[in-house]
């Protein structure tokens, strides 16, 4: 079937005929809108999709506004990274099995990339896979890694082969976090929040079906899954922004108001709307195939506008920006950027630059595989692993 708007506005009309929200239970409610092919109407049907264009996901989501969501904010590693991971790489057995609760929200996900040894350079990491019969046994420590704490599987990248070149001997796994062996601890923040983790991982066996993509093949896998990510972070819609949070406290509060700070206001405005206008041309080009280095773009300048805006509202409410509502250690199942206040979202802006991609990585990315420019000295590149000074 040829999908069109029409189309999917009737098949959204239909389906809500048959599940009324006000008396369906909000969780039957979504595991039948998945299997209703209206989570992401451009997957596969039978996974969540109708086999439609991209863009007709807009569509959906206006014809079912108002009724229950997963909570995006929870689950927005599991929506933005491991999906569509799992889609380009997972046999059939997997796909099954991982995305409709993923999209549900019945099973949250977390990335178990970054190492204390292995952070912009991730090529480096050190976590071990061996291989025995069935079974792959896991050794090492992950860190950073968001909603560890809440996590059911993690996107797991570890070293099953040190006898190549960093980038080559990497597989990729789906980890169970509740298997024997994995520890999680939480790394407070500067906002009094834990919401990033370290994560051990002592003698966890994994099955071999949890492995997702070819032996070996775990970087190419795992850049799908980072060049997805920083889409999701950069170049995603959102109900509220930034920008419009710092434009009302000015519009409120015209005592608060110089001349200077309108001139950056304005300026800020104006980058704003270029990253937005941005954001709206990647999404029309994800229609058209996988996600590319522009991600990277949208979530560099993603990261330094929110920093400069938080900066302003600082600024422009003077020693009321500094206030702190609560220093109250917590683990939070999503961050809350923008329902708190001017004094967090400042703290909380500044791993903007680093979570998803280093600012610094993401531009090299964008010299090299954007502009063109050409390649940084790599004197590793083709050095074995295990060679490598330490």
């Amino acid at each position: 079937m040829t999908w069109d708007e029409a189309s999917v506005a009737r098949r959204a009309a239909a389906f809500l005929a048959e599940h009324d929200p006000a008396t369906v239970d909000r969780l039957e409610f979504l595991r039948a809108r998945f299997d209703a092919g209206l989570a992401w109407v451009h997957f596969p049907e039978g996974l969540g999709g109708l086999g439609a264009p991209r863009e007709l996901q807009a569509v959906a989501d206006r014809e079912l506004r108002g009724t229950p969501d997963n909570q995006p904010g929870r689950i927005g590693i599991g929506l933005g990274m491991a999906a569509p991971t799992i889609l380009a790489f997972g046999t059939e057995e997997q796909k099954r099995r991982f995305l409709r609760p993923l999209w549900t929200g019945e099973e949250v996900w977390c990335q178990l990339f970054s190492e204390p040894g292995a952070g912009s350079d991730l090529a480096t990491l050190a976590t071990r896979a061996v291989r025995e019969g069935d079974e792959w046994v896991v050794d090492g420590q992950k860190v950073w890694t968001s909603s560890a704490h809440t996590a059911r599987w993690g996107l797991l990248l570890a070293r099953t082969d040190p006898g190549v070149p960093k980038h080559r001997g990497l597989t990729y796994f789906v980890c169970d976090m509740h298997a024997p062996g994995v520890e999680v601890r939480p790394l407070r923040q500067i906002t009094g929040e834990a919401e990033f983790n370290e994560v051990f991982l002592t003698g966890v066996r994994l099955p071999e079906a949890l492995r997702l993509g070819e032996a070996g093949d775990g970087w190419r896998v795992a850049q799908a899954t980072l060049m997805n990510e920083r889409v999701a972070i950069g170049g995603m819609p959102v109900r509220r922004t930034m920008m419009e949070v710092v434009a009302d406290t000015w519009r409120s509060r015209p005592d608060l108001r110089t001349h200077d700070l309108h001139q950056r206001l304005l300026r800020l405005w104006v980058e704003s709307e270029v990253m937005r206008l941005t954001a709206a041309r990647l999404r029309e080009q994800l229609a058209a195939g996988h996600p590319g280095p522009e991600g990277s773009g949208m979530k560099l300048a993603f990261a330094r506008l929110h920093q400069e805006l938080s900066g302003l509202e600082v600024e422009l409410l003077r020693e009321d920006g500094l206030a702190y509502d609560d220093w109250t250690f917590r683990r939070p199942e999503a961050v809350d950027f923008l329902g708190r206040e001017a004094g967090y979202r400042y703290l909380r802006a500044k791993g903007n630059s680093i979570e998803g991609g280093t600012s610094e990585i993401l531009r090299n990315i964008i010299a090299e595989r954007v502009l063109g420019l050409p390649a940084e000295p790599r004197a590793d590149k083709d050095v074995a692993w295990k060679d490598l000074p330490r």
